[in-house]
C-alpha cells in the first residue's frame, strides 16, 4: 500500500518538480547579462564605447564583452551556446545556419564608409606593381575561404578569373611580415594593419571602398537569445546606436579607448584615422545573395542560407 501511495505521490510531484526547475532556469537565463564575443578589430568598437560611456547602463541592460582571439573561437562559442551575440560577417552567419536557423543578423556593424575601408590590398614599397592590371598572375596573400578571400574576389573582379592567384597565409602577423620583407608580393590586410604597412612604406593598390555593396561586418545574435531576451537585445542596439553617434560626432575623444581595446599597430597609434560608423543599417538581399553565391562556388555551402530566415529588422533602434 505504501509503495502504491509513494508511486502516486511521485508521479504527481515529478512533473511539478521539473516545471519548477525549468522555471528557475528560465528566470536565471533572463536575468543573465548579454554575452558578446568580440575580435580586437575596429568593427566592434561601439560596444566598448557604449560600455565606457554608460550607454548600456542607461538603457537598463547588462552586457558582458568577451574578447576572442580568432573568428574560429568566436563561432565555436556561438555554436556551443556560450554567447548571445557577436560581431561577424554574412559568411559566418550563413555557415552557422547551414542545417538549421541558429542565428539572425540584426544589423550591419561596419561598412566601407567616408574614406575608411575595412580591407586594403597592398604591395611592398619597392614593388613594380602600380595598378590592378599589374596584379594578373601575381600571388596575393590571403586567408583562404574567409571574408578576406571574398572581398579580394570582389575587388579584383575586373581581372579575368584565371589571372587571379592566391597564396594562403592565414596568420595575419605572418602575412604582414612576409609582405614587408619582400617574401610575398601582395597581400589583403584589414584596415588598421594595412594602414600600418602603408606608414612603413607599402603601397595601396585598391581597397574595399570600391565595393561598398559587398564588404561588411554584421551584428548577429542567437535565435534563442532573440526570443528569450528580446527587450535586452533591443536595449543593446539602442546603446550601440548611441555609441556610433558619439564616435561619429567626436572620434578623437575615444582614441585612448581604441588603443586599449582594439589591435592598432604601434607605428600608427597616433595617426590611424578613426572610422565613421554606420547607423541603423541591415544587409540587403543583394549583399546576402552575392555572399551566398560566393560560398557555394567556394564549396563552403551546399545550398544558400535563407535571407528571410537569417536577417531581421525587428531589433533596429
Amino acid at each position: 500500500m505504501f509503495q502504491i501511495r509513494f508511486r502516486r505521490f511521485y508521479s504527481f510531484c515529478l512533473p511539478l518538480l521539473l516545471l519548477l526547475v525549468w522555471s528557475a532556469q528560465m528566470a536565471l537565463a533572463q536575468g543573465a547579462p548579454l554575452r558578446l564575443a568580440l575580435l580586437p578589430v575596429t568593427d566592434v568598437f561601439p560596444a566598448y564605447v557604449a560600455e565606457a560611456q554608460g550607454f548600456f547602463a542607461a538603457e537598463g541592460v547588462e552586457v558582458k564583452l568577451l574578447p576572442v582571439g580568432s573568428a574560429v573561437e568566436r563561432d565555436q562559442l556561438m555554436q556551443t551556446g556560450q554567447i548571445d551575440g557577436m560581431i561577424n560577417e554574412i559568411a559566418s552567419a550563413a555557415s552557422l545556419n547551414r542545417d538549421k536557423i541558429r542565428v539572425k543578423v540584426i544589423s550591419i556593424a561596419r561598412v566601407p564608409l567616408a574614406g575608411s575601408p575595412l580591407f586594403r590590398l597592398v604591395v611592398g614599397k619597392d614593388s613594380p606593381i602600380k595598378n590592378l592590371g599589374d596584379l594578373a598572375g601575381v600571388p596575393i596573400a590571403v586567408a583562404r575561404n574567409t571574408v578576406i578571400e571574398y572581398v579580394a574576389d570582389r575587388m579584383l573582379a575586373s581581372l579575368p578569373s584565371q589571372a587571379i592567384v592566391y597564396q594562403s597565409v592565414p596568420v595575419l602577423p605572418e602575412r604582414l611580415q612576409l609582405l614587408m620583407s619582400g617574401q610575398i608580393k601582395a597581400a589583403i590586410l584589414p584596415d588598421q594593419t594595412g594602414f600600418s604597412a602603408m606608414a612603413a612604406g607599402a603601397r595601396e593598390i585598391v581597397n574595399d571602398l570600391t565595393i561598398p555593396d559587398y564588404s561588411a561586418s554584421t551584428i548577429t545574435f542567437a535565435v534563442a537569445s532573440l526570443e528569450g531576451k528580446t527587450a535586452e537585445v533591443k536595449a543593446f542596439m539602442r546603446a550601440w546606436d548611441k555609441a556610433c553617434a558619439a564616435i561619429n560626432d567626436n572620434p578623437e575623444q575615444f582614441r585612448l579607448l581604441l588603443l586599449q581595446k582594439i589591435r592598432v599597430p604601434k607605428n600608427v597609434e597616433a595617426t590611424y584615422p578613426m572610422p565613421k560608423m554606420p547607423r541603423r543599417m541591415l544587409p540587403g538581399q543583394k549583399r546576402w545573395d552575392d555572399a551566398m553565391a560566393w560560398m557555394i562556388k567556394a564549396k563552403l555551402l551546399d545550398k544558400p542560407a535563407s535571407y528571410q530566415d537569417s536577417v531581421t529588422d525587428a531589433f533596429l533602434p
